[in-house]
């Protein structure tokens, strides 16, 4: 899994691995153990989020494992009761502290909330300009709240993690983000 097609460039130059897991409803052992197993058959992409409950487990494997830290790309995600600036910036050092790793490489708001939006996207500019983390960007968005984060948003983002299957696809909002680099 380490050729370059396994990779995705995002907007601000940085990989991302195309296959990760995703660890929401994993709990304890169970987490740990499939985040173990994932990176010991060549997984290098780790999705959380706070409102998984999972970052300490996530990050007792990501030590554990042995594999250099810059080999392993770490997702998390702000939960919805943390959103504002300064929750959002309590919220990152939680995540931080509970993961217990020098940085993060991509951080989300993890959904578009009524009122909270641009203050909590101010966070992760912040977050990104202190080099907290090497990427940010948002879940869950639909077209008109990436329209309304273009009005203010200083750094484009890198990401829109959205639900995308054979059931679910948007087709408009995958041209959206293409048209605009975000992955």
């Amino acid at each position: 899994m380490n050729n370059s097609k396994s990779y995705s460039r995002l907007n601000n130059g940085i990989e991302m691995p195309l296959l990760g897991l995703g660890v929401y409803d994993m709990h304890g052992s169970t987490a740990e153990a499939a985040v173990n197993d994932a990176l010991e058959i060549g997984y290098r992409l780790i999705d959380t989020a706070a409102m998984y409950g999972n970052e300490k487990e996530v990050g007792q494997a990501i030590r554990k494992s042995g594999i250099k830290r810059t080999e392993i790309f770490v997702t998390t995600k702000v939960a919805n009761t943390s959103q504002g600036f300064d929750a959002t910036l309590k919220a990152f050092d939680a995540s931080l502290d509970l993961l217990n790793i020098d940085y993060i490489d991509l951080y989300l708001v993890h959904w578009p909330i009524k009122g909270k939006r641009k203050e909590t996207w101010k966070a992760l500019e912040k977050l990104y300009k202190e080099k907290k983390v090497r990427a940010i960007g948002v879940a869950n968005y639909l077209i008109p709240f990436l329209e309304e984060l273009y009005t203010y948003a200083e750094t484009q983002p890198a990401v829109n993690q959205v639900e995308f299957s054979p059931y679910l696809y948007l087709s408009e909002l995958l041209v959206f983000c293409q048209q605009r680099k975000i992955q």
